[in-house]
């Protein structure tokens, strides 16, 4: 067979096989996006957003959120819809970012939706949180009204500000909500968790656009976020001594994600390895609002740095 024949079947085969062995986007039957994972009993849960706009949409349609679980990091179980805005008798419009925690026994799935207009909010962007004893359900509206509300928040001038929430508990079990578009804001939270602590704080990172995430390592807490040092959206970050700041900018830690505007981070360790979420539109017939979610390695230099994830359509390998 002519030599050049054979390279040609060799780059087929290696193209094929890279095919089979493909793990992203892990999700490939539905369009999802936002990505907050949560590990409980050895098996980690993942909550994500749901897109179901036309091929052709402009815009977001996103009427619900997903649960997905492993213990594998490769096969995934949908336990399907979850919870919706239909769940919050205030709640209208889309199911945009969210994440849950686990406290007191509890699982608690902070979301952002929008509020009708009644006596509580003239509409405009809101958070709010469902309650569950599983961490697939049933929820339920934890408080019978939104946690945070437009009028709360006065900084920017648009109405979708109040978007993105992220929750963390730090070593001295203290619970912060961190969110934003724009700017990002943060407020500590009764140990209750549906209830504010104190009055609400407003700074802007470097880059900041929207979808905190917070977490700490090694006594360092890290602020994540999708930022636009360079349009469309990159993953950056920063890192404090505090989760109350000051921050301090340490760079871009994941480039734009293939045909998707957006892209939004989501950071836990599990069986000992570091793994960064995320989404793309790879999926057939995706884009900007048919998102797919992923998920890769992420490294941690000796000073704490992050290094620069490397987003790869073969994905993370099996764990036992």
């Amino acid at each position: 067979m002519h030599k050049s024949k054979v390279s040609v079947l060799v780059l087929l085969l290696v193209l094929t096989i890279e095919r089979i062995l493909a793990q992203n986007p892990i999700i490939r039957d539905l369009f999802t996006a936002d990505p907050a994972p949560l590990v409980y009993n050895d098996t980690l849960f993942l909550y994500t957003g749901h897109d179901t706009a036309s091929i052709d949409a402009t815009n977001y349609k996103m009427p619900d959120w997903y649960v997905f679980s492993t213990s594998d990091m490769v096969n995934w179980t949908n336990h399907g819809v979850c919870l919706s805005p239909k769940t919050f008798s205030w709640a209208t419009g889309d199911a945009y970012a969210a994440q849950c925690v686990f406290r007191n026994g509890k699982f608690f799935w902070y979301v952002s939706t929008f509020h009708q207009n009644n006596e509580n909010s003239k509409g405009g962007a809101a958070i709010g949180v469902a309650v569950s004893e599983r961490p697939n359900g049933p929820f339920k509206d934890a408080i019978g009204k939104a946690l945070i509300v437009n009028e709360m928040t006065t900084d920017m001038k648009h109405s979708w500000d109040d978007i993105d929430p992220t929750v963390f508990i730090d070593e001295n079990n203290k619970a912060y909500l961190f969110w934003g578009n724009g700017s990002c804001k943060w407020v500590r939270l009764k140990e209750n968790m549906v209830e504010i602590e104190d009055t609400i704080q407003t700074f802007i990172p470097k880059n900041f656009i929207e979808g905190p995430w917070v977490y700490q390592r090694n006594g360092l807490y890290y602020l994540v976020y999708a930022g636009a040092g360079n349009k469309p959206e990159m993953i950056e970050y920063c890192t404090a001594e505090s989760p109350e700041g000051p921050w301090t900018y340490k760079g871009i830690i994941a480039d734009n994600a293939p045909n998707s505007f957006t892209i939004h981070p989501g950071i836990i360790d599990y069986k000992n390895k570091t793994y960064f979420f995320y989404h793309n539109g790879l999926l057939p017939t995706g884009g900007s609002y048919r998102r797919s979610i992923c998920v890769d390695y992420m490294y941690y230099n000796p000073d704490g740095t992050i290094q620069k994830v490397v987003q790869t359509n073969v994905g993370v390998k099996p764990e036992n």
